[in-house]
């Protein structure tokens, strides 16, 4: 019974956020109402809010889910923290997207892309996952070192990440897209770990 109460559950959730974000790919962010969303839905604006506590949330849930802190603290023993990283981002780049899957990302992308209020909403789980990066690193590179080492890797993610989503919107194919990230990781994590003067870029 547990099982099956969370797999309806998982269901509601899902099409609470499916039925959002169609609604917003088609009207617009902030042209749909909650109200709207809800009644779509056939749920109950409480019960929506259960699932989802503000209307950015339907868009932005999983957004940052796989947070830096996470990966660096789980790491295996003995191994950097930017090793963890760039083994889990390669390993993603590597994963590619198809079907269902890859039309429900190019769509929350749009939508995220064309609202402001889910860009400020967007940026600021970035920048909250930048601070936990930075908290996560204090006891080995120190307060100051962790907090630059922290901007540098999430801007650099940030970037590759962008890039990545505007080739998929410029309609370039998924494998292409995922092989060109891929390469940029390495470029990114070289660059991170042994800065421009070594790879004589400057």
């Amino acid at each position: 019974m547990a099982d099956l109460r969370t797999r309806k559950k998982e269901q509601t959730r899902r099409r609470i956020a499916d039925v959002a974000l169609s609604m917003f790919a088609e009207r617009g962010f902030e042209a749909v109402t909650v109200n709207q969303i809800a009644e779509a839905a056939e749920v109950a604006r409480a019960t929506m809010f259960a699932y989802f506590p503000t209307k950015e949330a339907l868009v932005l849930d999983g957004v940052g889910a796989e947070n830096l802190s996470t990966i660096v603290e789980r790491r295996e023993p003995g191994q950097s923290f930017l090793d963890a990283l760039r083994a889990h981002y390669e390993g993603l780049a590597s994963a590619e997207l198809t079907g269902v899957e890859l039309d429900s990302l190019t769509t929350r992308v749009r939508v995220i892309r064309d609202s402001p209020a889910l860009r400020n909403a967007a940026n600021t789980l970035l920048y909250q996952q930048r601070d936990d990066l930075a908290r996560s690193l204090v006891t080995e590179l120190g307060e100051s070192a962790a907090r630059l080492a922290a901007a540098q890797v999430a801007a650099a993610l940030l970037t590759l990440q962008e890039s990545y989503f505007e080739r998929l919107l410029d309609g370039v194919p998924p494998r292409q897209a995922s092989t060109q990230l891929a390469e940029e990781f390495d470029l990114a994590f070289d660059l991170l770990r042994h800065g421009l003067h070594r790879r004589g870029e400057v």
